[in-house]
């Protein structure tokens, strides 16, 4: 016999060992992004001090992430639900639109005073984010058929939608902007001490507070996790699988499309549906953002602020001369890095014991196995 080494998955999942590693990780990915830029010729500790002065060196820097940050936790705490019972939604970028889509229609088409408007539109935002992902929940509880490929396709339906609207029949043409709706006539009020974050912001934090709560402390958050770990063994205990099922997707897609009203009422600027880019790929944001946070709504909240934070500070450095890609090579190399401390955090190295062939001395492996 002969003494090695061997990875072996650990049964628990600690949450505090897991968000240890991933920062870990995230720190190892800025090492080597720095070690690279040392080499092209760049000073990464000028880079990094630059980066911290633009998001936090001025109020302008702190406003601006939290406002980049409000649609990126509205899909990420959406793809996170689904996340739960292991179920990928990568359609939140298109209920997202969705929802914007419906709050637009609303806006620009009924008269009625703000305080019932605006509630009118946060309702029809969440249901624009439910239906756009009913047909994928219905297959996937009743068919079996795989959610990641339907849910995905129905993003480029929902950009044509909004490129359609803003084109043709929603489009604004009293403005010199040619591919524009009108614009909607009210937005959320300011967060006192703020010129553009709105109170919008505080929307995500509740949120994830209260699906906190609910995972932790109630049957249904307990039942949702059964089922993303046994879907059988769940339906043995007497759940309705696909029931949960549906009820989970549309409230996911629900909360990305609200996140669509929020950003369309919310952000300064935003105001319209401005063809496809409306959606600077939030959704595709928020998933890698509840993916890296592994489901943990109160891992997302910061997952979201720190890639809001690299985003902010990406668009900062472009003023400085730093080239998009290198931005864009450091945001993949921490993302990468995170994902690795996620996957590691699964894991622990063991000691282990081997069979060899021949003759064995017992007295040499029992001393080995000893020490």
């Amino acid at each position: 016999m002969i003494l090695g080494y061997r990875l072996q998955r650990r049964l628990d999942a600690d949450a505090r060992r897991s968000a240890i590693y991933r920062i870990s990780g995230a720190v190892a990915g800025l090492l080597v992004s720095g070690l690279f830029l040392l080499v092209t010729g760049r000073n990464p500790v000028t880079i990094l001090a630059d980066s911290f002065e633009a998001v936090f060196g001025s109020k302008r820097g702190i406003e601006g992430v939290a406002v980049q940050s409000i649609p990126i936790l509205m899909c990420a705490i959406g793809v996170s639900l689904s996340l739960r019972m292991k179920v990928w939604n990568i359609g939140s970028d298109g209920q997202f639109l969705a929802g914007a889509f419906v709050a637009c229609g609303i806006g620009i088409n009924v008269d009625l005073p703000a305080g019932v408007l605006l509630p009118l539109m946060m309702l029809g935002s969440l249901i624009g984010g439910a239906i756009w992902i009913l047909v994928p929940a219905a297959a996937r509880a009743h068919w079996g058929v795989n959610e990641i490929i339907t849910s995905l396709l129905l993003n480029f339906v929902a950009v044509q939608l909004v490129v359609w609207a803003s084109l043709g029949f929603w489009r604004d043409t009293t403005s010199m902007v040619t591919q524009s709706t009108r614009s909607v006539p009210f937005t959320l009020p300011r967060i006192p001490g703020f010129d553009s974050v709105s109170i919008a912001f505080f929307v995500p934090l509740i949120l994830a507070l209260a699906l906190w709560v609910v995972f932790r402390s109630t049957k249904v958050g307990y039942e949702i996790d059964i089922i993303g770990g046994n879907p059988r063994a769940a339906s043995f205990a007497g759940i309705n699988v696909p029931r949960r099922v549906i009820i989970v997707m549309l409230t996911s897609g629900a909360i990305a499309g609200l996140g669509g009203v929020l950003q369309l009422t919310g952000a300064p600027g935003a105001q319209a549906l401005n063809g496809g880019g409306f959606s600077r790929a939030y959704g595709l944001s928020g998933f890698i953002v509840a993916a890296l946070a592994g489901a943990s709504f109160l891992g997302v909240l910061v997952a979201g602020l720190f890639l809001s934070s690299m985003f902010y500070a990406g668009i900062a450095l472009q003023t400085k001369g730093l080239s998009v890609y290198i931005i864009f090579a450091i945001y993949g190399m921490v993302l990468i890095g995170v994902a690795i401390g996620e996957t590691a955090s699964r894991y622990r190295l063991y000691r282990s014991v081997a069979e060899m062939s021949g003759p064995v001395d017992l007295e040499t492996v029992t001393s080995g196995a000893a020490s």
